[in-house]
């Protein structure tokens, strides 16, 4: 696995078992993410934690990294299956999405939403 892919797969993780500051790590300071649930966008690791805080006192987010795509540049396209159930346990949302990374030295400092399917250079599906 890539440094790349290794990062990327430790931020679900992270994200998964709602270890903010351990995801918080593998991020720049001047990251900038899309608030998917509410619109907008996030700059910076406390604004992510505040966001993520308010979204998980909502609905309970699962997603997990299918595809790493890396691109040229920094850019690097992840296919993820994301599952969104209410805190009562309701399925909201059962399916596959893209988020698209920007990586600069080695950590996380953009990230936004892809709704096509991706093409390209380097693909390697994460093996279960």
């Amino acid at each position: 696995m890539t440094d790349t892919e290794t990062l990327i797969v430790q931020a679900y993780a992270a994200f998964n078992r709602r270890q903010i500051d351990e995801a918080l790590a593998l991020m720049s300071e001047i990251v900038s993410w899309p608030k998917a649930s509410e619109g907008g966008r996030v700059v910076g690791k406390e604004e992510i934690r505040a966001y993520w805080t308010r979204q998980w006192k909502e609905f309970d987010p699962h997603v997990e990294p299918l595809e790493i795509i890396e691109q040229e540049g920094g850019t690097v396209e992840v296919r993820v299956h994301q599952l969104v159930k209410s805190l009562g346990g309701e399925v909201l949302f059962d399916g596959e999405v893209w988020h698209i990374y920007a990586i600069v030295n080695g950590l996380i400092e953009g990230m936004s939403l892809k709704d096509s399917t991706a093409s390209t250079a380097f693909s390697r599906t994460i093996p279960e």
